[in-house]
């Protein structure tokens, strides 16, 4: 039966219709999937552990109080013995220079000004003598630079040039030790007492940690350490004078201060330069209260050789190492891989704790920075870039028409 003229006038405008309609969805839908952004790709973590330093036995002495730091590294990193203030002898010396030197302070190589010596300083030179105290000769009108001064203070372990010089730079015992005071304040070396310049009273106390911190502070000083790692010296007004530390040069050992005295026994603070890998370490440790000096150097060369152990050059991350992948609804795989070699030089069971950190990924080109390796070194942080390995590209216009649930 033929169509009725409505019947076709009908089927022309839903052609038209649905040609409009398909016209339409296609002006739509083909934007829309071509254009629109692909969804994220979300890190997936590989299992990684920081690796760990290891713990090395070491003996210290059982008499006294023994500590060891370094420099760089906060705090003590292992001690034994007591841990009250005890007696410090001749390491006193030590404090009397960096409160001399914060008072008077000298470059690297500077003489500083002359001191002119006189019937006072005689008089401290006798008072030494007459109490067995380490001394060095003077006379009333000898000139000699501060540092020469200095220079016999510390190396020969001269008391009455710690008490000249005390009053040259501070015009009396009672002014040096009000400096002092202030000083260990100020340097929150809180367990240490100072009550005269030379360490020959009993009340000169300090702790193994507040020592250990004093190493690091005399190193730091450039002047002083130049002055405790020099074996002897041409004074020109006394000839040569010598070390009274008898371990100074024995397998790196470059300072610091000996001490001997009845209630404080034998004491030494020390320092020692050890290489890990390509870095150099610099050990300050401390032994008081020893029965004598070649007790405690054997007591130290030993507890040296266990600490060269303790300090571990430690390989936390390798170039390259993937750390998270990454995989695409399209098929696209790729990998947040460290952009370098992360190794540090750490002391023994330093903890180690290091959290993978990768960003979300949409489309990116190979080297593309995705997030971080982030460490945890004891109380220090290092972190380590993440880069994509590999392209991640775009999908292409048929999986885009053909996918679009993945696209919205």
């Amino acid at each position: 039966m033929p169509l009725t003229r409505r019947q076709v006038y009908f089927r022309r405008r839903m052609t038209v219709l649905g040609g409009g309609l398909i016209a339409l969805a296609t002006a739509f839908y083909l934007p829309l999937t071509l254009l629109a952004p692909v969804q994220e790709s979300t890190a997936q973590v590989v299992a990684f552990e920081a690796p760990a330093a290891l713990q090395p036995p070491l003996a210290f002495p059982e008499y006294g109080a023994s500590a060891i730091g370094a420099v760089g590294y906060p705090g003590v990193l292992a001690s034994g013995g007591s841990v009250d203030a005890l007696p410090i002898a001749s390491i006193s010396k030590v404090i009397t220079a960096l409160v001399l030197l914060d008072a008077k302070p000298l470059a690297l190589g500077e003489p500083g000004p002359d001191i002119t010596f006189g019937d006072s300083d005689v008089q401290f030179y006798d008072a030494q003598v007459a109490q067995n105290g380490s001394v060095a000769p003077l006379y009333s009108g000898q000139v000699m630079s501060q540092r020469n001064a200095m220079n016999v203070m510390l190396i020969a372990s001269a008391n009455n040039y710690a008490e000249s010089l005390a009053a040259w730079a501070f015009g009396s015992q009672e002014a040096f030790v009000s400096a002092a005071t202030e000083w260990l304040a100020r340097t929150a070396l809180t367990a240490t007492a100072i009550v005269e310049p030379t360490g020959v009273s009993p009340g000169n106390v300090s702790t193994s940690s507040d020592l250990v911190e004093l190493g690091r502070m005399a190193l730091a000083n450039p002047v002083l350490a130049e002055i405790v790692a020099t074996p002897n010296i041409q004074i020109p007004e006394l000839g040569i004078i010598e070390n009274t530390n008898a371990l100074l040069g024995i397998t790196g050992v470059d300072g610091i201060k000996t001490g001997t005295l009845d209630e404080a026994g034998s004491c030494l603070l020390f320092s020692q330069d050890y290489t890990v890998g390509d870095t150099t370490v610099t050990l300050v440790g401390v032994v008081l209260g020893g029965p004598d000096h070649e007790t405690i150097d054997g007591a130290i060369q030993s507890l040296l050789a266990q600490a060269d152990a303790g300090f571990q050059n430690v390989t936390l991350v390798t170039a390259g190492q993937q750390l998270a992948t990454y995989a695409t609804a399209w098929g696209d795989e790729s990998a947040a891989v460290a952009a370098s070699t992360l190794r540090v030089v750490v002391w023994s069971a330093t903890p180690i704790s290091g959290a993978v950190r990768p960003e979300a990924v949409q489309l990116a080109e190979a080297g593309t920075d995705v997030g971080s390796l982030a460490f945890t070194i004891g109380d220090r942080t290092e972190e380590v870039p993440l880069k994509l390995s590999d392209t991640i590209a775009d999908p292409g216009p048929w999986w885009r028409l053909t996918h679009p649930l993945e696209l919205f």
